[in-house]
């Protein structure tokens, strides 16, 4: 099976421990890259999972470029998260305009990020940014359901 180790079917581990999962639309595919991140990054992953769902009525979910991907249907994509070897980062589509703004930035001039280490989620914070994101006008690199 493609994106897949040979010992009992658990997804193969890529660099910084980062699941590798086939690409998907819906629940399944992140649910398994969420059961696939390994320790404190698990706790982290589901952690983020729980707090977009609850914050975001009607999220989507999706996993590309092995990573889960958060969006409305019909607006786009606002988050994803993916394993680095000392944290999770969770990037903002739409980074540049939430307040404040998180400190991670790249190629992507609209897109900001936090590096989440072992014990440091600041649930108040990402809760902020995410209800912030949400409502802005999302990403749209490949279609939402």
């Amino acid at each position: 099976m493609s994106g897949h180790s040979d010992d009992g079917g658990q997804p193969r581990l890529l660099a910084g421990d980062n699941p590798q999962i086939p690409k998907g639309d819906g629940d399944a595919p992140v649910a398994a890259y969420l059961a696939a991140m390994p320790g404190w990054k698990g706790d982290i992953g589901r952690r983020l999972d729980e707090l977009i769902v609850r914050t975001v009525p009607g999220v989507r979910k999706a996993m590309r470029w092995n990573s889960p991907f958060y969006g409305l249907e019909g607006e786009g994509w606002f988050a994803s998260y993916h394993c680095l070897t000392r944290c999770v980062r969770l990037t903002f589509l739409n980074g540049r305009s939430l307040r404040p703004e998180p400190p991670g930035s790249g190629k992507d001039e609209d897109a900001r990020w936090v590096d989440i280490p072992e014990g440091g989620l600041d649930e108040a914070q990402l809760e902020d940014w995410i209800r912030q994101s949400a409502a802005l006008p999302e990403w749209r690199g490949f279609e939402v359901l």
